[in-house]
C-alpha cells in the first residue's frame, strides 16, 4: 500500500495533480450556484427599485 501513495517517486506530482483537478472540479460545481445566488439577488433588487418607482 506505501509504493501505492509513494507512486514510483512521482508521489508529489500525482497527488497534486489529483488535487488541484478535484478543487477545479468542486469549483465548476459550486460556481454556477454561487453565480445563481448572485443573479437573483440582483434580480431582486432590480425589482423593488421598479416597485418603488412605479407604486
Amino acid at each position: 500500500m506505501a509504493e501505492f501513495f509513494h507512486m514510483g517517486g512521482y508521489a508529489l506530482y500525482v497527488w497534486t495533480s489529483f488535487g488541484a483537478a478535484a478543487l477545479l472540479l468542486g469549483w465548476q460545481f459550486v460556481q454556477p450556484i454561487l453565480q445563481r445566488k448572485q443573479l437573483l439577488a440582483q434580480m431582486a433588487r432590480k425589482a423593488r427599485r421598479e416597485a418603488r418607482k412605479n407604486p
